[in-house]
């Protein structure tokens, strides 16, 4: 946090004057904003937050609300087809959806989101022009959006989608860097777990990880500014608001599985403060060193390696390579991270870098060069990719100039970015996902053409008529025996024998069980009513971030399958993300004869250009020691995989 000019923007606390008699930000009202998830999975209906920051000090009725559902048009399609498809939606323009609604609700608390239904909507692509009216003492007011002085207001925008986002089988995604109103200060503040629960079903997460500052926690709520007697019961709180969440929803579905985690300020090696986010650590960690309360004394309070030793938790590098402002620099003592800081020799040390915060910037660019040069010595960390929202679920607004300006960004939206874990075979991640059709998601079981052969299908996207088709029985994992793939043997009677997954009374595929066995996958009958299994657990998150298999993505489905020495990859998109892809590189590193990698990367063989929306590329691995691979959709929605080592 800060509250220097010309440093990244942060987040609309209009009433802190610190300590001032004056601010052009400040108002005798509540700052109240519309608020939404940027998409909606095809099993939620759309809704709305009003979100309501510091009635308790100015106490207000929320009168009426006025909602306006625009269609916006698609973004750039792909091919031809497609953009014929998205000029005839244009021929016929869909009408605008009024919502109107009368509310009269008081709101007197610090913080309080209001969910507003908006009742099932066709797919596609929508802006929300919202009206609000509240009354406070006796004064009336209407505004668009948002009451934040200064800034003009834009509508939200968000995507109902068609499909199921495309996600590789056996892997969980997740939100690995957001916060909760447990970091409310001067200059931001979060969403609660439950708003954060809802928001992550709505746009399609199975996990995530709530990262609120360790130095937020040591603060009273009350007053940003008073040291509260100990932090530890604020986090404790925050953990048992995060228990009683519930595990399903209405339906019985799984709800996400929500961990308390924290995002914690430590020394590096030339005493600069850098943070890094906790997996869910057994207790509160303390890290006060850039907070912001202290002035200029704002030298770390605990090194990385100190941080390191006093947990088991996984432990992640917080945006390594954020640009910042020369204040922010020499003020509050940050910078950025170095190779020794990930205490690599340490019994505990850094497991990923978080370069992707967001938003493709120059700090990604550099975050991902470090990863590389990691890459290079040997180092296998993983990539992590996150938000680090704030509260802010559709947009974010934000202190441009403290006490004058506020502005207003896109980026940091909370679930865009996601980091997506390749589970134990011994976890089944959720039930098939019924896409529009009515038929599982084929992204969720086709994997590879080259090692599936159909028989008797009517087309290539198993459209066909009758009845709908859902899964019943429970998904029975294959190879559920083995501790890890390469254990498998291959010569045992069910590794030797194909057997088929029957998927209608007409369609039928049969399926080498060699493949499928090494994979968290089904064997799924599909017909009538069907049922979730297990829910996520902690320990199932930590085996997978104990692995080497993830992949980082806003968009596509992009991973890598290990066959003993042999790596394929597979790429998966849909039209709502972009289509086919721009390109799909495969990037190597070879082992020269000294038995050290070289010094750079290559792009190898198999990489395409305009590739379709579903490849699967197998790799030629002799002579290098690790393969990975990036991917960008039509749209410019992004992928990255964790490297694959050749061992």
């Amino acid at each position: 946090m800060s509250f220097w000019p010309g440093e990244k923007l942060r987040y609309a606390e209009t009433h802190f004057k610190f300590k001032l008699p004056w601010s052009l930000l400040y108002k005798p009202w509540p700052e109240i904003i519309f608020d939404a998830p940027f998409q909606f999975v095809p099993s939620v209906e759309p809704y709305l937050w009003i979100v309501v920051r510091d009635a308790d000090h100015f106490p207000t009725t929320i009168k009426s609300a006025e909602i306006v559902l625009k269609t916006r048009a698609q973004e750039v399609q792909q091919d031809a087809l497609q953009l014929q498809d998205a000029q005839q939606k244009q021929d016929a323009p869909q009408p605008d959806i009024v919502i109107c609604k009368d509310l009269n609700i008081e709101v007197n608390e610090q913080m309080k989101f209001i969910p507003l239904a908006l009742g099932k909507i066709p797919a596609g692509l929508y802006e929300a022009h919202c009206k609000l009216t509240v009354e406070r003492e006796g004064k009336s007011q209407t505004f668009e959006r948002w009451n934040l002085p200064r800034l003009k207001h834009v509508p939200l925008r968000f995507k109902v989608l068609n499909e199921m986002p495309p996600i590789a089988p056996g892997y969980a995604a997740g939100e690995m860097h957001c916060h909760t109103h447990y970091s409310a200060d001067h200059v931001e503040y979060g969403a609660t777990p439950e708003v954060l629960q809802l928001a992550a079903k709505a746009v399609g997460l199975d996990f995530v990880s709530c990262t609120d500052h360790a130095y937020d926690f040591a603060f009273t709520q009350e007053d940003y500014t008073k040291e509260a007697d100990s932090p530890v019961p604020r986090f404790q709180k925050l953990r048992e608001e995060i228990a009683a969440l519930p595990v399903k929803d209405e339906n019985g579905n799984d709800m996400p599985l929500m961990l308390a985690g924290e995002e914690v300020s430590a020394g590096n090696s030339k005493g600069e403060n850098v943070h890094m986010t906790v997996l869910a650590p057994e207790g509160y960690l303390p890290g006060l060193g850039d907070c912001g309360r202290y002035w200029l004394e704002n030298r770390p309070t605990r090194s990385i390696k100190q941080i390191l030793n006093m947990t088991e938790a996984h432990c992640f590098a917080a945006h390594p390579f954020q640009q910042m402002g020369m204040l922010e620099k020499f003020v509050f003592r940050r910078g950025y991270w170095k190779p020794e800081d990930l205490q690599l020799k340490n019994k505990h040390s850094i497991r990923g870098l978080q370069f992707w915060n967001g938003i493709r910037d120059e700090g990604f660019k550099l975050g991902r060069e470090f990863w590389i040069n990691e890459l290079g010595k040997g180092n296998y960390l993983l990539p992590i990719g996150g938000n680090d929202a704030h509260g802010d679920l559709n947009s974010m607004t934000a202190v441009d100039l403290p006490l004058i300006s506020l502005k207003h960004t896109r980026a940091h939206t909370f679930g865009k970015v996601r980091t997506v874990i390749k589970l134990d075979d011994n976890c089944i991640r959720r039930e098939p996902r019924p896409t529009q059709l009515g038929m599982t998601e084929p992204n969720s079981w086709d994997l590879s053409e080259a090692k599936v052969q159909r028989r008797e299908t009517k087309d290539e996207r198993g459209e066909r008529s009758g009845t709908a088709c859902r899964p019943i029985a429970e998904p029975t994992s294959l190879g559920s025996e083995s501790k890890d793939e390469r254990d498998v043997s291959l010569e045992s009677p069910l590794m030797r024998n194909p057997q088929s997954v029957i998927l209608s009374e007409d369609r039928q595929v049969e399926v080498d069980i060699r493949y499928l066995a090494t994979r968290c996958l089904s064997r799924v009958r599909f017909e009538g009513a069907g049922s979730s299994k297990g829910s996520l657990s902690l320990d199932d998150i930590n085996a997978a971030f104990s692995g080497d298999n993830c992949y980082i993505t806003d968009g596509p489905a992009l991973w890598w399958e290990r066959d003993g020495k042999d790596i394929t990859f597979h790429a998966r998109n849909n039209k709502e993300t972009g289509g086919g892809f721009r390109y799909i590189r495969i990037y190597g590193r070879r082992m020269r004869p000294n038995g050290k990698p070289a010094p750079d990367e290559e792009i190898m063989l198999g990489s395409l250009i305009a590739a379709p929306d579903h490849a699967d590329i197998p790799v030629a691995t002799f002579g290098f020691a690790y393969v990975r691979a990036e991917c960008e959709t039509a749209t410019g929605k992004f992928a990255l995989t964790s490297a694959a080592q050749i061992f």
